[in-house]
């Protein structure tokens, strides 16, 4: 009898060595448990499973934003804008904003395919957002419109990534897209290593060593990527700090990489978020002296419209045959969705103040953003009045970065049972308490440090009660391995 024509090993490389934490062994488990609930009530230690593993804020009960909402209502169904009592339903800016959005789209049909960079009356708002944030100007024709993020990630390291020796430079610990898409596209993960003890601080110093080792290796690194607000640290960098990266990649002639996803998610009065191409502008650096590529996203900030997939890259300093190359790979996916397309727009231009939907607006995005810093700070807290945790504060993005100093008892019985201590240790507090988190293996951390990562999502009132829960976990976790 002839073998399977396909078989684990005869699957292509890249795919095997790729590996995506948010969603891997331990969400599988919970997953099967939440079955077992269903089936069996009463079966578990918990009555609910809580999903702090990756920043998906409406799963676990955000609302999304109303204006933003009934413009895409609006635009799905144009017959809508017709009707006398839409009036009475609708804001009169969402109803403007429709209106205008759907004479930007050939037939206002937004189930027909659009250009393979995204609508350009679309484009034309996001690049009129940019300016309106940085206070320099953008160009629509630099604008991607994408699928959310990732798709956007993805062409850039098929575009960088020849074979092997080409290396990208990554923050360790990272959101593990990127040494996902490093691997399925066959490249090298240059990590360079955030420093703990300095709230996550990104040093010149290791970014320099890294990249020397590298080139001693022969591999040629093309580009660094930087996650500001950072995923999973929650770290936001500080301006002088950006200018040495800008000038790093200029002197090192790098493409720097700038995953700006979280920029609304600003938690300390002391920070606050600037763009790297702002940045490069206000250093003098124009469209000839730095690659850059800025990747944004509706599943993020304080709209959280994970399902919708919208997001975009701005593409600067990048020659006219080289954007050739660029749009041909966006050719290839024919254009991302419509309704994801429309969002990166609104998202970039909101209500401004004297809108009819204003107030409301605004009361919303203060509500979600004021009590994700205070969930934040909670979780902060309660994680360092723990004995043998402690953890840097949350400046932004969405999730908290705890380091664990497990007994060695632990760390034996995570051996034997052929896990790293931190799965083995996350793996017993979902086993336990319901409550999901990824461990800091998933992500990469100093050789001999343990981390969870766990997202500031669940809805305020739940956090006392996740608290609790996991305190109660972890006390009896350390008693039960004390050396």
């Amino acid at each position: 009898m002839a073998a399977p024509s396909v078989a684990v090993d005869n699957l292509n490389p890249k795919v095997l060595n790729c590996e995506y934490a948010v969603r891997g062994e331990i969400v599988i488990h919970a997953q099967r448990l939440q079955q077992q609930l269903q089936t069996q009530p009463g079966s578990l230690p918990f009555d609910e499973i809580l999903y702090c593993n990756i920043g998906n804020p409406q799963s676990l009960g955000q609302k999304p934003v109303t204006f933003f909402r009934e413009v895409i209502a609006l635009c799905d169904h144009p017959c809508l804008l017709e009707k006398e009592e839409t009036k009475s339903l609708f804001s009169a800016d969402a109803i403007s904003r429709a209106t205008t959005i759907l004479a930007s789209i050939p037939g206002r049909a937004t189930g027909a395919y659009s250009h393979s960079q995204g609508i350009k009356g679309l484009r034309d708002a996001i690049a009129a957002g940019i300016a309106s944030r940085d206070g320099y100007p953008a160009n629509a024709d630099d604008i991607f419109l994408t699928d959310g993020a990732s798709p956007g990630v993805h062409m850039m390291m098929q575009l960088l990534i020849r074979n092997e020796k080409d290396g990208i430079l990554c923050p360790i610990p990272q959101y593990p897209l990127y040494s996902a898409s490093i691997a399925l596209h066959g490249g090298a993960l240059v990590p360079y290593y955030l420093n703990e003890s300095t709230g996550w601080g990104l040093e010149i110093s290791d970014l320099k060593k890294q990249l020397e080792d590298s080139r001693l290796k022969g591999i040629d690194v093309r580009a660094l990527v930087v996650i500001n607000p950072g995923n999973p640290t929650g770290q936001v960098l500080a301006e002088e700090n950006q200018r040495d990266i800008v000038k790093f990649c200029k002197n090192e002639g790098l493409v720097l990489l700038a995953d700006e996803v979280y920029q609304e998610n600003i938690y300390v009065d002391n920070k606050k978020f600037n763009s790297f191409k702002k940045i490069a502008r206000s250093m003098g650096y124009n469209e000839d002296d730095l690659p850059l590529v800025s990747f944004q996203s509706v599943s993020k900030g304080y709209y959280g419209e994970c399902g919708k997939r919208g997001g975009y890259m701005e593409i600067t300093g990048f020659s006219a045959p080289v954007r050739e190359q660029i749009y041909k790979v966006a050719s290839v996916n024919l254009c991302s969705n419509i309704t994801g397309q429309i969002l990166a727009s609104l998202v970039m231009n909101p209500p401004k103040a004297g809108d009819a939907s204003y107030a409301s607006y605004k009361a919303e995005k203060d509500g979600i953003l004021q009590s994700l810093a205070r969930r934040a700070k909670a979780l902060e807290n309660a994680f360092n009045s723990l004995e043998g945790i402690t953890c840097n504060k949350t400046e932004g993005a969405m999730y908290l970065f705890p380091q664990l100093s497990l007994p060695q008892k632990a760390i034996d019985a995570a051996k034997a049972a052929n896990k790293a201590p931190d799965a083995f240790y996350a793996l017993r507090l979902l086993e336990a308490t319901g409550i999901v988190v990824v461990p800091g293996s998933g992500f990469g951390q100093v050789p001999g440090t343990w981390h969870i990562r766990c997202t500031i999502l669940p809805q305020e009132e739940k956090i006392p009660a996740i608290i609790s829960r996991f305190k109660a976990f972890h006390e009896g976790f350390m008693a039960a391995y004390r050396d």
